[in-house]
């Protein structure tokens, strides 16, 4: 069986999947965080090998890596050159860099979407903005984008090279976790997205977690279900996806008054969505991913499958910076991407991950929020009393 090399920014969900599955693995990432060493080797770019935590740092760091197979989790579909220069002497597991290059393109994307009919907010590139109509609220997204970083709404100045302008739609934001065999391909499951969360540290359109499944309990759903399936059927077909992929939509019923998804956003490749997918169903999606690139598609339909219980996760980002202390019950508790006692973390940037599940989509969101208040309190009275304790020294020795 070959030694497996899995790269990004955040490695811990796919890593726990490709350890339950049994295949031998190793990772790099930017965080090194806690649970994730304790299941698996990994390294972190800065601790293990003195990089700056980027994609580029994730190529050096590969180099110094013993392994026949790599995969790669966000945001290396931003980089197709990155991933051409880690596979040059490796097998890759997942979609190569001219699968990347034209999906990850708005200009082709959205020629294609029209073809074929699919749904998408109005999308303007770099010297296109005298077309922005003003009966729309305008948003100005990188087009390297990743966790809803750097969106803010237009100012109306002239766009840059890396930026793109959407219409702003109106509705519920989810998560389209599918396989594909390059030619077909199957849902696994929808999640609605947590976006801004202030519960969560977050505001804005940071991405501050999933709850699957999607609650329809109030709608029909089975005819937005049929226009996702014909979404990911498209997207499979033209662009030659593989293994498991991920589709961001915006669910609204502008048009008619029916629910439509709006195509957001095409991550060709494992995302944070799925680990809930995996958690409800008992599936894993390391071994679909697999199959996927075999060729297999999975038996089972996800519209055949009931679920008792909502389960969700839950980014949870600092309210100020922070320095953590002791985190080794944290994983029996529910929580993930556990960071190392003696971390600071900048206000703003992601402490850990909570897991949780509840009978409805209400319960389980709360159950979210009160395991990020739990936390918040224990970080902050740990940083409120370290202050205390130095509050006779130099503050400047802490900036």
């Amino acid at each position: 069986m070959k030694r497996i090399l899995l790269l990004g920014a955040s490695t811990r969900a796919l890593a726990e999947s490709a350890w339950l599955s049994g295949h031998p693995i190793v990772s790099v990432d930017y965080f090194g965080d806690r649970d994730q060493k304790q299941l698996v080797e990994n390294y972190a770019l800065l601790q293990d090998f003195h990089l700056p935590l980027s994609v580029q740092g994730l190529a050096q760091a590969s180099a110094q890596i013993e392994a026949e197979a790599v995969a790669y989790v966000g945001n290396l579909e931003n980089y197709p050159e990155i991933v051409e220069e880690l596979t040059k002497d490796r097998l890759l597991l997942g979609n190569g860099s001219r699968a990347l290059r034209e999906v990850r393109d708005w200009r082709t994307l959205r020629r294609f979407c029209r073809e074929v009919g699919i749904l998408y907010p109005s999308t303007l590139l770099p010297g296109e903005e005298k077309q922005a109509c003003p009966e729309y609220h305008w948003l100005c997204k990188p087009i390297r984008s990743g966790g809803g970083h750097g969106i803010h709404s237009w100012d109306e100045r002239p766009l840059k090279n890396h930026q793109i302008l959407q219409a702003k739609i109106e509705g519920r934001p989810a998560s389209v976790a599918f396989v594909a065999d390059g030619r077909r391909s199957r849902i696994l499951g929808v999640t609605e997205q947590l976006i801004g969360r202030p519960e969560l540290g977050s505001s804005g359109f940071v991405w501050s977690g999933n709850i699957f499944p999607l609650d329809l309990a109030l709608v029909d759903g089975g005819y937005l279900m049929h226009q996702m399936e014909e979404m990911v059927s498209w997207l499979t077909h033209r662009f030659g996806l593989r293994g498991v992929n991920g589709v961001d939509v915006m669910v609204s019923g502008e048009l008619g008054g029916y629910l439509h998804p709006y195509l957001l956003e095409v991550n060709p490749r494992y995302s944070a969505s799925m680990e809930l997918v995996e958690r409800a169903n008992g599936t894993n999606l390391f071994n679909l991913h697999m199959d996927g690139l075999a060729g297999r598609l999975p038996d089972f339909s996800f519209r055949e499958r009931s679920h008792q219980d909502f389960v969700g996760k839950g980014v949870v980002y600092a309210r100020r910076a922070v320095s953590i202390a002791d985190t080794s019950r944290w994983v029996e508790r529910g929580i993930r991407d556990v960071p190392f006692p003696g971390r600071r973390i900048d206000a703003g940037h992601p402490v850990c991950t909570v897991l949780a599940s509840g009978s409805s989509r209400q319960a389980c969101f709360d159950a979210i929020s009160q395991s990020a208040a739990t936390v918040y309190g224990e970080i902050e009275e740990e940083r409120e009393e370290r202050c205390g304790r130095t509050a006779h020294l130099d503050h400047r020795a802490y900036a």
